[in-house]
């Protein structure tokens, strides 16, 4: 693939099923963490993306190579065999996978690569999307996204370039499946981030932060709670939504 395309512009699209159950590790890699399997199924992903990138060094591509590494949902809490945790950890966050609003089931790497154009070592701490993605591919590319319909997703180049300070998202909705569980706001005069919660799993057992009991969250019926009015967090001060909001302790 690469040494049909080096000399013009290609998209390689990998999907890996690393970190995902069954947790598929090939033998080199068993027993290599410290992490049990799902630290070994980390290192043998770790050394297939470091193996990507060698060959677009070595084609010398490096400079002009747009890389973009992140994940479709946080880890699956209910992932386990025997004592043995399968599905990851979200470290602060509330939540994992199949959860439609915890910061647990949203947050995910999000890693660029771009070394003619982007200085190493950045962070930028601004609320992107996965729905990004195609409109930055698409802008690379030098094309234009449709425009007889709206488009969910922003170009990051202006974020990552440092031409934009922040994200053009105000707002993201957090869907799990077909039902809207929560909103973010974006608030631009002071950049707090704020999220409103319309439904929420119902965990089990209650204080374990996932539904063991069930393996993975439902989306609906008696397997939520609704809230009205909404659960209400600041994400900027709480991010690990730990203590909901109300009148007494914002007034805003």
């Amino acid at each position: 693939f690469y040494f049909r395309n080096k000399h013009r512009p290609f998209l390689l699209f990998v999907s890996l099923l690393h970190v995902h159950t069954p947790l598929i590790t090939t033998e080199k890699f068993q027993g290599r963490s410290r992490h049990g399997l799902y630290g070994d199924n980390v290192e043998e992903m770790d050394w297939m993306v470091g193996e990507l990138l060698d060959v677009i060094d070595k084609e010398d591509l490096k400079n002009t190579t747009f890389i973009y590494f992140a994940s479709d949902h946080g880890g699956f809490l209910e992932a386990h065999r025997g004592n043995s945790q399968l599905g990851g950890w979200n470290g602060i966050y509330k939540g994992g996978k199949g959860m439609g609003g915890w910061e647990g089931g949203i947050r995910v790497p999000g890693i660029v690569r771009w070394p003619g154009v982007l200085p190493a070592g950045t962070v930028i701490d601004e609320p992107t999307s996965l729905m990004d993605i195609y409109p930055t591919v698409v802008q690379l590319a030098g094309g234009t996204v449709p425009q007889d319909r709206v488009m969910d997703g922003h170009t990051l180049l202006p974020l990552l370039r440092g031409t934009e300070q922040h994200s053009r998202h105000e707002f993201l909705f957090h869907y799990c499946g077909l039902f809207l569980h929560a909103v973010r706001w974006h608030q631009k005069d002071s950049g707090t981030i704020w999220k409103a919660h319309y439904a929420t799993p119902v965990f089990q057992p209650e204080a374990s932060g996932a539904c063991f009991r069930r393996g993975i969250c439902p989306c609906f019926g008696d397997g939520v709670t609704h809230h009205d009015p909404p659960l209400l967090f600041n994400l900027s001060q709480d991010p690990s939504e730990a203590n909901p909001l109300s009148a007494d302790t914002e007034p805003l």
